[in-house]
């Protein structure tokens, strides 16, 4: 991967933890969640027709990963309900790479050095210490566990799709706004139906942070898709989950949030994890 693959990658993964600030930070996660879909989908409508249609042979990618999409802002949603950002975020991030890198073989016939595993190694080790570490009264601890790592294997699924897809596509842009307008909507809908008066009073409030999310969520995606066009699946995954580094500041500065020994040792070793990945 090359130095600017790179700086693309990571200024994707601070977008991507920004807007995932601006969805705990609300007071209901799952208005917070639709409205970042929607300004994704309205960002995603202004530009589409001056950019080029993607090719045929990837809409079917484009469709699935839009599934996956609207599976994946309910799972944010439900996760940030149940815990810390701190806890959640690398979670969700830092265990995705893992799935990919284990399938990326069979599927995309990208092999895996031993650097790679060895990150695939460490990841599996901060996942089991920040459950470990989890308090929490009952079965909440767990239960927020289990949301993050569903929401895991959803971003892995998406992340081989739609490295396959945006290599098909010609256009790595229009092919990921399509994700979103076609994502987004769904989720807006769904949200404004089951939360009618609680959505009617967070788009009068925050539309503006909501436009600002979904820019900032399609902005970090393409980027990322872009890189895969230029670098290995796997380990464009696995660098751009540095964003949990970015949002263990962010959680911490701006929201709050207590680390506690464990969750750091956690955070540090899914980071180190995703370093050894790049490194391979």
């Amino acid at each position: 991967m090359s130095a600017g693959v790179m700086i693309v990658v990571l200024c994707g993964a601070a977008l991507h933890a920004l807007w995932n600030t601006l969805v705990k930070a609300a007071a209901d996660t799952w208005v917070s969640t639709a409205l970042v879909a929607g300004g994704a989908a309205v960002v995603a409508a202004l530009a589409l027709p001056f950019l080029p249609a993607p090719a045929p042979a990837s809409w079917l990618h484009i469709a699935v990963s839009a599934v996956l999409q609207g599976v994946y802002f309910g799972l944010v949603a439900a996760a940030y309900r149940a815990a810390d950002m701190s806890f959640a975020y690398p979670l969700m991030r830092g265990t995705a790479p893992v799935l990919v890198a284990l399938v990326s073989l069979p599927v995309l016939g990208e092999a895996l050095s031993p650097p790679v595993w060895a990150g695939v190694g460490l990841i599996s080790a901060g996942v089991l210490t920040m459950i470990a570490g989890r308090r929490g009264p009952g079965g909440r601890g767990l239960r927020a566990a289990g949301l993050s790592l569903a929401n895991a294997l959803v971003i892995a699924l998406y992340s081989l799709n739609d490295g396959v897809g945006v290599r098909l596509s010609g256009s790595p842009a229009g092919y990921t706004l399509w994700i979103y307008l076609l994502g987004g909507i769904p989720v807006v809908a769904w949200v404004a139906a089951t939360r009618r008066a609680a959505f009617a009073a967070g788009l009068r409030r925050g539309w503006k942070r909501g436009l600002g999310g979904g820019a900032a969520n399609t902005a970090s995606y393409a980027l990322a898709l872009w890189a895969m066009t230029r670098a290995p699946v796997a380990s464009v995954a696995a660098l751009r989950e540095s964003a949990i580094l970015f949002g263990l500041v962010i959680a911490t500065l701006v929201l709050h949030e207590r680390l506690t020994p464990p969750r750091v040792a956690a955070t540090g070793l899914i980071v180190a994890g995703a370093v050894a990945m790049r490194l391979g």
